[in-house]
């Protein structure tokens, strides 16, 4: 399918190494997409689900030790242990090539090899780039064909380049012990071993999208982020973009999807979805940041997604759908999962495959759960009813607010505008959230996640930062403005207090009105704050004294926060820029 001499190469090795029976090139049309459905569903690594309610559907169960990323697992293999930073698992290079190739060798005996050519972006986009994953797993190449576009036509807007990402994928024996995901940022190249869960194995998707795009965007100028990408549009049809990052369970998705309150939707508000996980940001001709979705699906948690939590991401599973890991309902063959409705079925299978007794549900013990914690579906982008016609076009929107959040119950107000650019990568810096109880060991710990990219960046988290001042200068005036929000403030009985979802749509109204100097904020330690009254509580169930108190910024809270920060900084060493140094100090002296 290519003249490559790079591609035409690694592939001849790659071939030579696993010993496939059968090679197959994936062309992107749906005639051999469909053969291969017709193939797993034969060979049982996929279900055919209810073809009139789900139409295009299909389940698929991984193995009990595989279902989720592995972070103990995942390395960053580059030169020197210094460019993988303090955050990241680090091998030499060579070491872990040694190692990865042996547990490789010859894995693909009596198996198919596949070969994907798929771009991450628009295929032609000048904000694209490509790749090519090799894997012996049908449900691999249908999550891809999901998630990114695939086939010839990237093969043709790639020529001769030896600009693309090289991505090998083996699930060997799925055996945990030498389970690895490795990245090699200087090579391009990424090989993932003994897994077949997406996460691992969806070379594109964090691998590609941040670990290696974000090593890629610091040496070319421009940025991988873990952020969603809306566009908010006004009663008169202007539409204006937000970028946001979020740690995991802080809403990304929700936001992304987010639809205004009946009062703002009478008015003509409408939110338009371009993104909801990763946003590729390049300096366009004008001098302003533009931004790509560079997936093409969404690749999202099932349990907690209903009608009710996020309407637009559940009717997106409607049709053309993989889902992984959720139960099945035998009486007619959907897929069900906690908090999908309060209906039980009561003759399922679990995502192990075995029959559930709904009777022995017990909401606390996630043991008795029909469908895995982490759980998924991959779906179709354009699928989503608010999806931006933007969203295929390859230019990249224009970003004007960039926004941080976090899960903080007493600390940060609900909205701040940052002072400047610097204090703003400040902000994303110190990044955290407070651990829930959904998550792993005790409540209310306080998690750092500098720009929620803290398992994603593919370099030293400390040239990170240098980056993003370094963007800013770059950006000088046109540079977005950057917030930071928190939906999770509460009151002393752990209640949330601001309503969040839709209603969210009030906060980001006064942040594009002060990206357009449309509306005034006070002046405290940590940055801008609304006046109460510029946050528009019509038809809301809640006083501007209320208000008040979730904009309200405690300077002992705060103190501590500093203090925090200061022992997050440490880690970084030599490698933390001396504005963020300052930037704290200055915060500090407000403090006093």
């Amino acid at each position: 399918m290519t003249d490559n001499k790079t591609v035409v190469k690694w592939l001849n090795e790659v071939k030579e190494l696993v010993c496939p029976d059968k090679v197959v090139w994936i062309d992107g049309s749906e005639e051999q997409l469909e053969e291969l459905r017709r193939e797993a569903v034969q060979s049982g690594e996929m279900i055919k689900l209810n073809e009139e309610k789900l139409p295009g559907c299909y389940l698929h169960r991984t193995l009990p030790n595989d279902v989720a990323r592995v972070e103990d697992r995942t390395f960053i293999c580059s030169r020197t242990k210094e460019n993988a930073g303090p955050t990241n698992n680090w091998c030499d290079p060579q070491e872990m090539y040694t190692k990865l190739y042996n547990i490789a060798r010859g894995s693909y005996k009596g198996r198919t090899m596949y070969i994907i050519p798929y771009s991450m972006g628009p295929i032609g986009s000048p904000i694209a780039k490509i790749g090519i994953e090799v894997t012996d797993s049908i449900y691999v190449v249908l999550n891809m064909a999901i998630m990114t576009r695939i086939g010839e036509k990237v093969l043709e807007v790639l020529g001769d380049s030896n600009d693309w990402v090289r991505g090998l994928h083996c699930k060997c024996n799925v055996d945990p012990e030498n389970r690895y995901i490795c990245h090699f940022p200087e090579d391009n190249t990424i090989i993932s071993v003994n897994s077949a869960y997406g996460g691992n194995v969806l070379l594109g998707k964090k691998c590609f999208a941040l670990r290696i795009a974000s090593y890629q965007g610091w040496k070319e100028g421009w940025m991988a982020e873990h952020m969603l990408i809306l566009g908010l549009q006004n009663p008169k049809g202007e539409v204006k973009y937000i970028a946001a990052a979020f740690p995991s369970a802080c809403g990304k998705t929700n936001l992304a999807m987010l639809i205004p309150p009946e009062y703002l939707r009478k008015k003509g508000y409408k939110i338009w979805t371009v993104g909801d996980d990763i946003a590729w940001m390049k300096i366009g001709a004008d001098g302003r940041l533009y931004a790509i979705n560079p997936e093409n699906g969404f690749f999202g948690v099932a349990p907690g997604t209903n009608s009710h939590s996020n309407f637009n991401a559940l009717e997106s599973t409607k049709k053309n759908t993989i889902f992984t890991n959720v139960a099945l309902n035998l009486d007619d063959n959907t897929v069900w999962w906690e908090g999908l409705n309060k209906d039980l079925p009561q003759n399922a299978l679990d995502w192990k495959g075995n029959p559930w007794d709904a009777s022995k549900f017990d909401k606390a013990d996630k043991s008795t759960y029909a469908a895995h914690p982490n759980s998924r579906f991959t779906a179709p982008a354009k699928n989503c009813p608010c999806i931006s016609e933007e969203f295929d076009k390859g230019e990249g929107v224009p970003i004007s607010a960039i926004v941080f959040g976090g899960r903080r119950a007493k600390c940060a107000p609900l909205v701040y505008q940052s002072k400047s650019w610097e204090n703003g990568v400040f902000i994303g810096s110190a990044m955290a959230s407070e651990t829930t109880a959904a998550a792993a060991g005790a409540v209310g710990v306080v998690r750092r996640d500098p720009m929620a990219m803290l398992p994603f960046c593919g370099y030293n988290m400390g040239d990170y930062f240098r980056h993003w001042l370094d963007m800013g200068k770059k950006l000088g005036d046109k540079a977005p403005k950057i917030f930071n929000v928190n939906w999770f403030r509460t009151d002393d009985d752990g209640n949330f207090i601001w309503p969040g979802f839709g209603d969210n749509m009030r906060v980001l109204n006064w942040i594009i009105d002060r990206c357009e100097g449309k509306a005034d904020a006070k002046e405290t330690a940590i940055g801008y704050v609304p006046r109460p009254e510029d946050i528009d509580l019509t038809d809301l169930d809640m006083d501007i004294d209320t208000l008040k108190g979730i904009l309200a910024v405690d300077k002992d809270v705060w103190k501590k926060e500093a203090a925090e920060i200061e022992e997050h900084y440490k880690k970084f060493g030599d490698k933390l820029p001396q504005e963020l140094r300052d930037q704290l100090n200055e915060l500090k002296a407000k403090l006093n």
